[in-house]
């Protein structure tokens, strides 16, 4: 018998707190070594999202099926942030070679008529992203030491 609903959407609900926690850090690390180290465990979030991708959508376009679901729209929320991120670090996160399902998923979600009019501009995105980061990093700057 399969798992039940709750205990699907409990499994993504924490691996997608562990994996956007991850992805936030990605933005405001210090250093390259920092930054490999938040990177990979993106990288390692996004393996696990491809191997649950494959396993639940079973070779339709979306996690649930031929149709846009919950899932999809709560991991497809933070695809513009991947896109900031890759363009802050000049590499893919999301593509062909390494999360092929994923890579054809964010494709179908991105372009899909509900969708593609709603999404944020990268490049704006990008620049609200380079303000966060400014603020957190002089905040820990001058955040006084206990």
């Amino acid at each position: 018998m399969g798992f039940s609903i709750f205990v699907l959407f409990s499994f993504f609900f924490f691996l997608f707190l562990q994996w956007s926690n991850a992805l936030r850090a990605t933005l405001v690390a210090e250093g390259e070594e920092a930054k490999k180290a938040t990177l990979a465990q993106v990288e390692e979030g996004l393996a696990l999202f491809e191997e649950e991708y494959g396993k639940l959508s079973k070779g339709k376009p979306f996690f649930g099926g031929d149709q846009i679901g919950y899932l999809d729209i709560v991991i497809g929320c933070i695809l513009d942030w991947v896109q900031v991120i890759e363009k802050f670090n000049e590499m893919k996160l999301i593509d062909e070679a390494k999360t092929p399902g994923l890579f054809q998923w964010a494709n179908s979600f991105c372009s899909h008529e509900a969708v593609k009019d709603v999404l944020p501009d990268v490049e704006a995105l990008a620049q609200y992203g380079l303000k966060v980061r400014a603020k957190f990093l002089n905040a820990k700057a001058t955040a006084t030491p206990k």
